[in-house]
């Protein structure tokens, strides 16, 4: 029964009758209509808890108020003689009746807060213990308005009730209020039986009060027996508190045992009917969840209040009975100290008394009225209420005789009945024990010779599980890198196979190298580690030193009568040597065993005496050994101090500027300016190889003494020349350098052999035919075709047009720290080789050499050789020098930002509309869980855990169901979606974790289907959710299936092992199949998956259709061909429909490798051509088992070659040149292969006439050697030859060659200029375009686009290659894009 409190009921009457007219007052406009919320939060605006109900400021803490009002001292009899036996079976027909314990869902709770320092629950003071208390079950349906809380739902009667009525009420009733019932007058059906909360707290309560500390056991001899205890002893009666769920008591082991317990309890009698609660009940009641004790009376003042009972005055007062007027005529019986105590826990407000301690309080001997009352008016609702009451003759149940005979059943018959005991053994009323009853109890029971209850415990759920729970996140986490050591094992052994293919050809050569050597680990210095060499002993007197890859490491050429010294070790085992040759850095070896190093000290002393060397041998211990050794760390520091007092010798530079010496510096000069360079030195300074001939001829030419080695005099003197003399002086020194029979003249021969020096350091890009082509056009340029030999002056006169590059011609040495001392005075590198009169203008920035300014102007790009120059007007130039302003840093900035959107509009829009919808579905699911979901209390379990799982759960089902196929988009997507992967699997250890240490009855609100509270189970361990649940092991499978994924895809990974990649990148089925189970199970929601999923999986399954059914045709190849540098050309036949754009990529399938995968490849044929191409570089196993399936022809016609499978084509951004004015195209490698069909398509389609926006395109090629793509350029050669419009303007940069000015570029300037000069062609290349020397100045070339194209407001940039490259290109558009010029659009791909 439920009343409101007058306070309440004023200010409603208030609120319902107060004027509602606003012109009442000012205010009244300022106030909304404001309901009261029921839990009293947002009472005050500035602090919304306080007075919220949770906290309730007027109600005093319930363990204070258990310990006020019921703590006593126990053993007092009942004052009827009860007996225990009634208070029991009232427990068990109260425990029919209701249901209060089961927790509602979701959970609340309204936990119990223990003062500090309380003896039973806080004996260490901590201040910090809190009991759970969870609240009861309520209807959910109800509790929705601000105003109403949720309402319990209502308590059902058991049908065990049904089956004891009579002994119910009309034996056990009467015994325990001491009054009879009402006769029955029939069924009411107005009547509601339900039970009421005030019941469960009147009658619960007041049995609390009857409960002993123990119960007695009895036979039918009235032997009362003894109990044995669980820890040691025996005790005259069973312990209360130690009995509570006790599934096997050895006290209760047999049916015998029960019947005695039950006899026991109905000759003890109970405790006096008054406000004391024993200890058992008090202190060390069975706790709720982790908890092994609580307050019995604590938890039920917290029911009541949570089941929102009256107080007690407001009870009696409802109920009709007097109210007392204050606290001492509460009972005059109960200790005024006590009255006292709980009057000042409520502030001496007798109203505010609450109905459970209040009816404690006026109880003594009998339950008070309030008690009585409640207890007695619902028994007889529960009569009167029920169609089925055994009394109840028109039901047509019972016959009166079977009624009759039911009222006269009593519960000493049913005991009788079921244990076999003799009636006599048990006294009429089982329920009263009086004077003359058999079997009397030997004392009233106190605690006294009883053990002690066992102490509260807090049971830890994650007790021995934090070791685990830690390895198996280590272990989750670990996954990606055991996914790439699997990763690196297949990339080592995939390496391997492919080195094996690509060394096929060699292994002979090295086998028969390696055989006349002797094997031994080198000893490189004492900080460093040995490694394994091979030492041969040649027969021209030369000792090399190999790797073990068989490449040469150091030659030495020893000269008669150089001394070899050979020092022994004479210790630790006699394996070690050390070779001092004079000039030379020494050779430490360390060999297996005594009898090599033996083997190999006979080998070279029988080397020594053949040619006529001689060898001193000598022996001291391993350690002085390795202190004598110069190593070639220490000769390295030896050849710093010497180029650096080389340098400063020659550039007149301080001391100081030459840079830092050791501290014994005096010594150190004296050896480094004594020593002399070998021939290996003397090249490796000059960043070349000692066989080359440029080196022997400049070797022979300054080693005046002819000892083999240069002195710094020697080397002084040769440098001198390079850089402080004139033209003259240095064609002289390259005159007498091959002059090679000192006759003073240069015969052709010669003059061939310097220029095929030269040719050397560029990969020999030059046929001897061509050279021969290069010598006789030179000649006869110059007018000497019929002169065999040349004075000086005739070869300085050859050279008469190139003063400004000797003159800047220099001898590029490398050394320690040497580029820091003259790198200032060291021009420009060159890259345009030729010049035209004029100038240009460049930004203020832009600082280039005089012969490198002319073609980056607007001349040099207008030019084409072999063609009339094109000039532009000078109108152009003062338009386009006009529109150039100097901004500022912020303006150029924001410029910079503009441009960039406009670049990337396209990207920036798909990127921005996934990161919405991805932000959209994560907070739309962080705030359902948050706020609006169905109460189950799990978003107050785990909050933060829950809102990232699930929110994270809708962004990657988005991103799964729509990866799209464009490359970079695809990655963009893959990387989001494996980081909300990431973090969903974060989300879920932290919900693994609070769910392994949560309570059963919080579990099972949370997943009803899949825990039952019923007491009988611990929570689940974290294993058990990991890998014992759906959700949980396929999550582990998907964090798998991404991790081999995402390792496999890498673009590391992918080089070296594309085969790997393609496999592992086909688990994307698996990943959808665990994503639909792994949402399937619906274990916090139903599945939403296939939202997302269905539209595109269904498109993609079409697509697939339609890419099968072309996979299906067999494509013959036309034409195959094996072009240098590893490139496979493919010509193969055009399959009927099949359309495509310039620039585009298919992928291809061979059967005759035994593998059904898919490479991308981009196509070099134009559109309008009837067959397809490919030019496909050997690169990894895939290719090169492709060139060599292709090497050879099989038969006759396209079935000479094997079957291709072509799937396609797919875009990218390259096919968009068409759509700028100005193009430029820039390949590097194997990337200029989407510009060959380009530039094709181009020529064709302005030799039909077609209509096209594009009206130049500047193709810009840089390769290492032309002789890598040589195909590329029969494309281009094609290309110049249709092109009579003048569309494409081609620039070659050739990066092999050195780039400074020294002596071996600059001869390769000239011979290319006069080569484009005479013949109109490239040198290298057989072109008639522009070819340049290093690597593209990308920033000076886009600036003079602009210049040249002042009217074009857009030019389209589109570069293919490697990463370093098209980073530079992207650079150098940002910095252009700040200006207000032309607008430069990037379009890159990288291989």
């Amino acid at each position: 029964m439920l009343c409101a409190r007058p306070e309440a009921l004023v200010l409603l009457g208030a609120l319902l009758t107060g004027p509602l007219d606003p012109a009442g007052g000012q205010d009244a406009l300022s106030l909304p209509w404001e309901v009261q919320r029921y839990d009293g939060w947002f009472n005050n605006l500035r602090h919304h808890e306080r007075g919220a109900a949770l906290e309730e400021p007027l109600l005093p803490n319930p363990r204070r108020l258990s310990d006020a009002a019921t703590r006593g001292t126990a053993g007092l009899a009942s004052r009827r003689n009860r007996t225990v036996l009634g208070v029991f079976f009232g427990y068990h027909v109260l425990s029919d009746l209701v249901s209060i314990e089961t927790p509602g869902c979701p959970a609340e709770f309204l936990n119990i807060h223990i003062p500090p320092g309380d003896p039973v629950f806080d004996p260490h003071q901590s201040g910090d213990v809190v009991l759970p208390f969870q609240r009861s079950r309520w209807d959910p349906n109800t509790g929705r308005s601000p105003a109403g809380p949720p309402a319990g739902l209502p308590m059902l009667r058991s049908p065990c009730f049904r089956n004891t009525p009579n002994i119910a009420l009309y034996e056990w009733l009467p015994s325990f209020l001491q009054v009879t019932p009402p006769e029955y007058a029939g069924y009411r059906h107005f009547l509601d039986p339900s039970i009421s909360p005030e019941f469960v707290v009147a009658s619960e309560q007041f049995f609390s009060t009857m409960v002993p500390p123990g119960v007695y056991m009895r036979n039918v001899s009235c032997h009362f027996q003894k109990v044995l205890n669980r820890a040691s002893g025996s005790s005259p009666a069973m312990r209360v508190c130690n009995s509570y769920w006790i599934r096997e008591n050895p006290n209760l082991n047999s049916a015998e045992a029960v019947n005695q317990l039950l006899l026991g309890m109905a000759s003890q009698i109970s405790e006096l009917e008054d406000r004391i609660v024993v200890e058992d009940l008090r202190d060390y009641w069975p706790g709720p969840g982790k908890f092994s004790r609580t307050d019995y009376v604590a938890s039920s003042i917290q029911r009541g209040r949570d089941m929102g009972l009256p107080s007690y005055t407001q009870a009696l007062l409802a109920l009709g009975l007097e109210i007392p007027k204050n606290w001492s005529n509460l009972n005059p019986s109960v200790d005024p100290q006590v009255l006292q105590a709980t009057a000042a826990l409520y502030n001496q407000d007798l109203s505010r008394l609450e109905l459970l301690p209040g009816g404690l309080l006026e109880s003594h001997g009998d339950p008070g009225p309030l008690f009585s009352t409640i207890v007695l008016e619902q028994f007889v609702r529960l009569r009167d209420g029920d169609r089925y009451w055994f009394e109840n003759t028109r039901n047509g149940l019972f016959s009166p005789e079977e009624i009759a005979e039911i009222r006269n059943t009593t519960l000493r018959d049913v005991v009788a009945a079921v244990t076999n005991v003799d009636p006599s053994a048990l006294q009429p009323n089982v329920f009263v024990w009086h004077e003359g009853a058999p079997c009397p109890q030997p004392r009233q029971l106190t605690t006294e010779g009883l053990p002690p209850c066992a102490p509260l415990t807090v049971l830890d759920y994650f007790e021995g599980s934090g070791p685990g729970f830690g390895l198996t996140i280590v272990a989750l986490c670990c996954l990606p890198l055991v996914s790439l050591f699997i990763s690196g094992v297949v990339a080592h052994f995939r390496t391997r196979e492919r080195k094996k293919l690509q060394k096929k050809d060699k292994e002979s050569v090295k086998k028969k190298t390696a055989k006349d050597g002797v094997l031994a680990m080198e000893w490189p210095g004492p900080s460093e580690r040995s490694y394994p060499i091979t030492v041969q002993l040649l027969p021209d007197r030369r000792l090399q030193v190999l790797d073990r890859r068989l490449a040469v490491l150091r030659t030495v050429q020893l000269r008669p009568p150089q001394q070899v010294n050979l020092l022994l070790s004479s210790d630790r085992g006699r394996r070690t040597l050390l070779l001092k040759i004079p000039k030379e850095y020494d050779l430490v070896l360390l060999f297996n065993s005594e009898e090599e190093r033996a083997a190999f000290v006979q080998q070279l002393q029988d080397f020594c005496v053949h040619c006529t060397l001689d060898l001193h041998v000598a022996e001291t211990g391993e350690k002085e050994l390795f202190k004598k050794a110069v190593t070639k760390q220490q000769r390295g520091r030896i050849l710093e101090i010497f180029f650096r007092h080389l340098f400063a010798q020659v550039l007149d530079i301080n001391q100081a500027d030459a840079g830092s010496l050791p501290l014994d510096s005096s010594q150190k000069v004296r050896e480094a300016l004594t020593c002399e360079l070998s021939r290996a030195e003397f090249a490796e300074s000059l960043g070349l190889k000692p066989q080359d001939m440029f080196v022997e001829s400049m070797f022979s030419l300054a080693d005046k003494d002819g000892n083999g080695y240069l002195s710094f005099r020697e080397f002084l003197d040769i440098l001198v020349v390079f850089m402080k003399g004139s033209p003259e002086d240095k064609s002289r020194l390259m005159f007498t350098m091959y002059d090679l029979d000192a006759n003073g003249f240069l015969s052709k021969d010669e003059f061939f052999t310097m220029m095929r020096s030269f040719i050397e350091i560029s990969n020999n890009c030059l046929s001897k035919d061509q050279l021969a082509e290069v010598v006789e056009s030179m000649f006869q340029e110059s007018g000497f075709q019929d002169k065999e030999e040349l004075t000086w002056e005739d070869f300085h006169f050859m050279l008469r047009d190139h003063d400004s590059e000797l003159r800047r011609t220099q001898l590029c040495v490398k050394g320690g720290g040497v580029g820091d001392i003259f790198k200032q005075n060291i021009s420009s590198r060159v890259s345009f080789i030729t010049r035209t009169p004029g100038t240009c203008s460049y930004p203020q920035k832009t600082e280039l050499p005089a012969s490198e300014a002319p073609e980056l102007g607007g001349h040099g790009l207008k030019k084409r050789f072999g063609k009339k120059m094109v000039v532009a007007p000078s109108r152009l130039y003062t338009e386009a020098l006009q529109e150039k302003m100097q901004r500022g840093f912020l303006a150029q900035k924001l410029q910079q930002y503009k441009r960039f959107v406009e670049n990337y509009l396209r990207h920036i829009l798909c990127v921005a509309v996934f990161s919405a919808i991805c932000a959209g579905l994560f907070a739309e699911r962080a705030y359902y869980y948050a706020f609006a979901s169905p109460p189950s209390g799990i978003a107050q379990t785990t909050f933060v855990g829950i809102i990232l799982s699930r929110g994270t759960a809708a962004s990657v089902s988005f991103l799964f169901s729509y990866i799209p196929a464009a490359v970079d988009f695809h990655r963009w997507i893959a990387m989001a979606a494996v980081v909300l992967a990431i973090l969903h699997s974060a989300g879920h250890v932290v919900n693994v974790y609070i769910f392994s240490v949560s309570p059963l009855s919080l579990l099972a609100c949370m997943f009803p289907s899949v825990f039952v509270n019923d007491g009988s189970q611990l929570p689940q361990k974290f294993y058990w959710w990991f890998f014992q649940t759906v959700p949980g092991m396929t999550g582990v499978l998907l964090l798998l299936v991404l991790a081999i994924m995402y390792v496999f895809a890498s673009h590391h990974f992918r080089r070296r092992s594309f085969r790997g990649f393609w496999l592992t990148h086909h688990l994307y089925i698996l990943l959808y199949v665990l994503l639909i189970i792994h949402g399937s199970f619906a274990l916090i929601q139903l599945p939403r998956f296939h939202i997302f999923f269905l539209v595109p999986a269904l498109i993609y399954v079409g697509d697939k259709l339609v890419s099968l059914s072309r996979k299906k045709v067999e494509i013959g190849v036309v034409k195959a061909e094996l072009l240098p540098s590893g490139v496979t050309h493919l010509q193969f036949q055009r399959p009927q429909g099949f359309e495509y754009k310039s620039g585009q990529w298919v992928r291809i399938a061979c059967l005759a490798l035994g593998t059904t995968e898919y490479h991308p490849f981009t196509l070099t044929s134009a559109p309008h051509e009837d067959t397809l191409s490919l030019h496909i570089r050997a690169a990894g196993p895939w290719t090169i088992r492709l060139r060599e399936i292709y090497s050879s022809p099989m038969g006759d016609g396209c079935a000479r070659y094997p079957k291709l499978y072509l799937d396609g084509p797919f875009g990218e951004g390259h096919q968009e040149w068409h759509k700028f004015e100005v193009s430029v195209l820039v390949g590097g490698g194997i990337g200029v292969t989407p510009f060959a069909s380009i530039l094709k398509d181009l020529v064709f389609k302005s030799s039909l006439g077609s209509q096209m926006l594009c009206k130049k395109i500047y193709f810009i090629w840089v390769t290492r050697t032309q002789r890598q793509f040589e195909w590329l350029a029969d494309i281009i050669r094609e290309v110049e030859e249709n092109d009579h419009q003048d569309l494409v303007s081609v620039h070659i940069y050739i990066t092999q060659l050195a780039e400074k000015f020294d002596l071996r570029t600059t001869m390769l300037y000239i011979c290319e200029r006069h080569f484009q000069k005479v013949l109109t062609r490239s040198l290298f290349t057989g072109l008639r375009s522009v070819t340049h020397f290093g690597r593209p100045p990308f920033e000076p070339f886009f600036n003079s686009l602009q210049e040249v194209h002042p009217q074009v407001r857009k030019i389209g940039v589109f570069s293919c290659g490697p990463p370093g490259m098209t980073k530079n290109v992207e650079k150098a558009c940002q910095l252009i894009n700040r200006q207000d010029q032309a607008h430069f659009i990037h379009h890159y791909e990288n291989f």
